[in-house]
């Protein structure tokens, strides 16, 4: 696949068009009918597990239009079950009025075992998302029956989990991708360390105060691809294609098409152990190719402990760049796409994203465009992994979250406090899943908070800016369009996006690819080259609508 290139470090759209105004969100979960706390059974045993519960997806289950809320839960400890209706799985279908409706037993969708995170995509094709539940327990997936209601298809499937000495491996985050384009959706499954419960090291500090142990404590694992057959089964294939040959501590993954080869490659996370960069070849092999591209590790040369992920272009010159956040002192690194030079630099210092981020513990996080000025932005989510630092005198837990808004320049600047009240309220948040909830062409935000309730963050940001929203419909390539690439051309110059749902730590976002347009009120060409190879291009398309692209040769409509 060839894009149009411009010089390294040259914006190519103009940001002076675009209205500024403040970037803010309203917190209305309650209000919403949102209404879920994320269970994660802490105990005196300080088992790891109960620091990490994370997921959250935004899907639009019942294809009425508007995105539905799964959020993902944890389970009783020692048995790793789901013992009473509070440590359920929820699913919230969206009212089309700004509210909320729990659905969870209708549709079959309560989860078993200890829960992690989510990934949605429609593995068969049919047209209806279905659900992926990376658990410390056994994996699920259930498929969507098309009729509100789920069934679980996880052994039928063989989705259950691979098992490493015995036992079935602890997975954490997973994320749908065609890397072979063949049409359909394949699954990566990140998994995180050797863990039993009730069994973690004794950590101190001291003979009466127990506490979480640090990652270095746990074994590294390897991680897991399952290639889609196409006939409602999965194959395995880690060992075959080279992911499996190393191991780390997996967290968040992330997909996108670094080298403009036409295959997806994969980002992976790592806490505190070396990132990973599967380099896709051809769609049969992968290759960690982390080191040599300059993403393993920051400039310091040291790991980090690295928690969410996203693979977006930052700076609109249509190539792929890295974003991870981190913990205390790591910063959250930012990794830019050098383009034809094949690998990255980073620009966290210089970008200004090292001197905010330095003091935060993140968790989840994004690169979404939020007052539609056509410049992606940046969004964690924070809170410090450990509840018992309020007793060793370090710190608090709760952390407020924080947005970064991009300069056009190369810079970003810290909007957080002009971002709402409810945005800058303290919490031990965990996962948060982006996408547009009420269609209004701003993007939302759900937050889940650990042992605590769940954040609806409605975005209010109030500007004269244009939007466009597409959700792609493949027809040679799977279903929902992952890992289609998207350009679009304005009077103010070009940006370029792809269609994914794998972002952050554990959660899933709206497949639809989302544009600000700026003071463009209608886009010259929506240029897509889907997973297929197929070229497909739109002229003069009116700005500020959510249209539905159909995948076929030639010009589209």
């Amino acid at each position: 696949m060839q894009w149009r290139t411009f010089a390294l470090g040259l914006p190519v759209l103009a940001a002076a068009a675009a209205t500024l105004g403040p970037i803010a969100f309203e917190e209305i979960a309650d209000r919403a009918g949102i209404r879920f706390v994320a269970d994660s059974c802490p105990t005196p045993n300080k088992n790891l597990p109960e620091t990490m519960l994370a997921g959250v997806a935004l899907f639009d289950y019942d294809n009425d239009g508007y995105l539905d809320v799964y959020l993902v839960n944890g389970a009783a400890i020692p048995s790793l079950e789901k013992e009473s209706p509070k440590y359920w799985n929820r699913l919230f279908h969206n009212n089309r009025d700004g509210t909320f409706t729990d659905v969870t037993e209708k549709a079959g969708v309560k989860g078993a075992g200890y829960g992690m995170g989510v990934a949605i995509g429609d593995y068969d094709n049919d047209g209806w998302p279905d659900i992926f539940l990376a658990n410390v327990t056994k994996n699920q997936l259930f498929h969507n029956n098309h009729d509100g209601t789920f069934t679980d298809v996880t052994d039928k499937a063989g989705m259950g989990g691979a098992v490493l000495d015995g036992r079935k491996m602890w997975s954490i985050a997973a994320g749908w991708f065609d890397y072979d384009n063949d049409g359909y959706l394949d699954l990566f499954v990140s998994n995180y360390c050797k863990w039993e419960v009730n069994k973690d090291p004794f950590c101190g500090p001291n003979p009466n105060l127990r506490a979480y142990c640090h990652p270095k404590n746990y074994a590294p694992l390897p991680n897991t691809l399952y290639h889609n057959n196409g006939n409602g089964t999965f194959t395995d294939v880690s060992a075959a294609t080279g992911i499996s040959q190393i191991r780390g501590k997996g967290m968040g993954v992330a997909f996108a098409d670094y080298d403009h080869d036409g295959f997806m490659d994969v980002f992976v996370a790592n806490d505190n152990a070396p990132n990973m960069l599967f380099h896709n070849l051809g769609g049969k092999k992968f290759q960690d190719v982390a080191l040599q591209t300059g993403v393993a590790y920051p400039e310091s040369g040291a790991y980090v402990s690295g928690m969410g992920a996203d693979f977006r272009d930052i700076d609109n010159d249509g190539w792929d760049d890295i974003w991870m956040s981190a913990f205390q002192n790591d910063t959250f690194p930012l990794f830019r796409n050098r383009g034809a030079a094949g690998d990255f630099t980073e620009i966290t210092a210089v970008s200004g994203v090292g001197a905010i981020t330095r003091s935060m513990f993140g968790w989840s996080n994004g690169i979404f465009d939020f007052d539609n000025d056509g410049w992606k932005d940046l969004l964690v989510v924070r809170g410090h992994a450990l509840d018992n630092i309020a007793q060793l005198s370090l710190r608090e837990p709760e952390e407020p979250n924080t947005v970064l808004r991009n300069l056009g320049n190369g810079k970003f600047q810290d909007v957080s406090a002009g971002a709402g009240a409810g945005f800058q309220a303290a919490a031990p948040h965990r996962g948060v899943a982006f996408g547009d909830l009420d269609n209004d062409g701003r993007i939302d935000a759900v937050v889940s908070v650990l042992n605590g309730k769940a954040q609806y963050f409605h975005n209010i940001s109030q500007n004269d800016n244009h939007w466009i929203l597409l959700k792609l419909v493949g027809v040679k390539s799977n279903r929902m369009g992952l890992g289609a690439q998207v350009r679009v051309s304005t009077g103010a110059g070009v940006q370029y996006n792809h269609a994914t749902t794998s972002v952050g730590y554990a959660c899933s976002s709206d497949p639809r690819v989302h544009f600000g347009l700026g003071a463009s009120k209608v886009v010259k060409e929506i240029d897509i080259t889907w997973p297929s190879r197929i070229h497909q291009t739109l002229h003069n398309v009116a700005a500020d609508q959510i249209l539905t692209v159909t995948e076929h040769a030639g010009e589209g409509r």
